[in-house]
């Protein structure tokens, strides 16, 4: 299994701030991203990052298999389902995949997302999302910050994208046994010297 998540998470929040009430807000009440008007059981004032991160998991990073997708599109679909809901986060993906846009991530999209080139996937699924949220009525008033946001998760998600794996790769690890002293080298001189003292 992955483990993405807190790190995704990190961006997430980085966008979405702390305590705000903008009445001009469609979600109402929020902190951290946790609206009242979708968790309406929750104290939205008192939410600890603890709580955001469960509701995070559960809801949004679970649903869109964040476990399960390559390094940076967890993020892409991750952010898109937290920022616009989970079903069109998913066929973001999906459309950027050129698989069934359904809304639902499952074992056709996963497939593709693993055979996929992720650093173009990643670029054509958070432009569609940017076309989508131009469309909407209170671009005027949130587009420039959507668009900050929108910008920022392209730029980070293909950095996860490109970043190199922790484990070494084996034929690193193979020239590496080479150049050791213990190995070839050490032997082929042993050899050498042998041959020489010979003389």
């Amino acid at each position: 299994m992955k483990t993405n998540f807190d790190r995704c998470l990190a961006e997430v929040l980085r966008h979405e701030g702390g305590y705000v009430n903008d009445p001009h807000d469609p979600g109402g009440e929020t902190n951290m991203g946790i609206s009242k008007r979708s968790y309406p059981q929750e104290d939205i004032k008192g939410m600890t990052r603890a709580r955001a991160a469960e509701i995070y998991r559960r809801d949004y990073w679970n649903p869109v298999r964040g476990d399960d997708l390559p390094a940076g599109m967890d993020l892409v679909a991750f952010d898109a389902a937290v920022n616009s809901g989970v079903s069109r986060g998913a066929k973001w993906l999906q459309t950027a995949l050129g698989v069934s846009a359904d809304g639902k991530i499952g074992p056709q999209t996963i497939a593709a997302a693993k055979e996929a080139h992720p650093e173009a996937v990643i670029d054509r699924a958070v432009s569609a999302r940017l076309a989508w949220l131009r469309t909407l009525k209170t671009w005027s008033r949130f587009g420039k910050g959507w668009t900050s946001r929108v910008e920022s998760v392209r730029e980070v998600a293909t950095a996860m994208a490109k970043a190199v794996p922790v484990h070494e790769p084996a034929f690193s690890a193979g020239v590496d046994a080479v150049l050791k002293p213990s190995g070839f080298i050490a032997a082929l001189l042993a050899l050498l010297q042998s041959i020489f003292k010979g003389r």
